[in-house]
């Protein structure tokens, strides 16, 4: 076993240093979210459609979750019924947004092993 000033003991292992642990680490954070990044991309370029009603009402929702479009086939419409064709409406739009955050958690998932659904970090998204 040898002694340095500068390094202390030395038993001839050559472990790594803190640094050396600290520059690993933060290799595996960029690395994770590069995939991250990517995972969100790809969910992002798609869309998630649902219907209501047997099929008169569809919502098309991208991966950012924002409304593409809304169809309504002209037998849903009812002028005594409105509140139907609304409630109609709400309800694909929100399955095809609920599709969407799931479709971007799972992604998430994959890429985290589950870590980031199980982060509390304080109203921080990752």
């Amino acid at each position: 076993m040898g002694y340095s000033a500068r390094r202390g003991f030395n038993s001839g292992s050559m472990k790594a240093t803190g640094a050396q642990r600290q520059a690993e680490v933060q290799q595996k954070i960029t690395q994770m979210q590069e995939a991250m990044n990517t995972a969100q991309e790809e969910v992002e370029a798609k869309t998630f459609t649902s219907s209501a009603g047997g099929g008169v009402v569809t919502a098309v929702a991208s991966g950012k979750k924002e409304l593409v479009s809304i169809t309504i086939k002209p037998e849903a419409v009812d002028p005594e019924d409105v509140e139907m064709l609304q409630d109609l409406v709400v309800s694909a739009a929100n399955e095809a947004l609920r599709q969407a955050g799931e479709a971007m958690d799972q992604a998430m998932d994959n890429v985290t092993g589950g870590l980031a659904s199980n982060l509390n970090l304080g109203g921080i998204t990752i």
